[in-house]
């Protein structure tokens, strides 16, 4: 047999951000795929849904509800978990300003959540990694599109994904020989809510489409996809890279 599948029975999934978007979709896949799920949210409400969700398909959620950027919880909440093997790094956020108008304010909150605590919830579950009975893992930090090619207007979120990439190529091959691996998935606009607040701009949303030499956005599904191939020992010769899921955007 030369197909391998994605089979992720009994491996334990963290997922952060994982009560609304692309963290909902991914928690919802890897839970499809046969993983257990521990979802990490600041909204207790959407993790309650998520769990009804996650039900559906038979699977199995146990819920966080934690601020990452608060280290001090986050560190006393995942010292409860005693397994984790996958790990999807997706809390982030973006707040669009122009270059010349950026409020400190703004800079502060993304470089603090998209970069220090994305960092810090990695360092974290590496740690309890390295303790399971089979050292190992895959880690899969979510990035963007914005993190291989520059946008006007979204610099702060192009220097954290930048940053976010830059990071997965250095974990991934420190990590190798502890049969860790690190990879990003970086999508372009996906149709979640954040996304479509931002439609709601019919300019940019034309402008965005027109970068997009397939014509249309991602959808949630096919990010949660890749986050499962990348979860599974499928991938298992794939390490330090990215899956760009844009329709061809940095192609250009």
């Amino acid at each position: 047999m030369y197909l391998k599948k994605i089979n992720l029975k009994n491996k334990v999934a963290l997922v952060t951000g994982a009560g609304k978007g692309i963290g909902r979709a991914c928690s919802i896949a890897l839970a499809e795929a046969g993983a257990i799920i521990i979802g990490v949210s600041r909204t207790t409400s959407d993790l309650d849904k998520l769990q009804k969700d996650i039900k559906k398909v038979k699977g199995k959620l146990t819920k966080i509800t934690c601020d990452i950027m608060d280290y001090e919880d986050l560190s006393s909440k995942l010292k409860k978990i005693k397994k984790v093997d996958i790990l999807v790094n997706n809390a982030g956020t973006n707040i669009p300003e122009p270059f010349e108008k950026i409020k400190q304010s703004s800079m502060n909150y993304l470089v603090d959540l998209n970069m220090k605590a994305a960092f810090n919830v990695a360092q974290l579950v590496v740690l309890k990694m390295l303790k399971n009975k089979k050292k190992g893992g895959s880690i899969i930090n979510m990035s963007s599109q914005l993190g291989h090619v520059g946008m006007s207007g979204r610099n702060i979120y192009n220097m954290t994904k930048f940053g976010i990439e830059g990071l997965t190529k250095g974990m991934g091959v420190e990590l190798a020989t502890k049969n860790i691996r690190v990879n990003t998935v970086a999508p372009t606009f996906v149709e979640t809510p954040m996304v479509k607040k931002f439609f709601k701009n019919k300019k940019f949303k034309q402008l965005a489409l027109s970068n997009i030499p397939m014509g249309k956005v991602a959808t949630e599904s096919d990010v949660a996809t890749a986050v499962c191939f990348l979860a599974s020992d499928a991938a298992s010769m794939i390490t330090g890279t990215s899956i760009v899921i844009d329709g061809g955007w940095t192609a250009k």
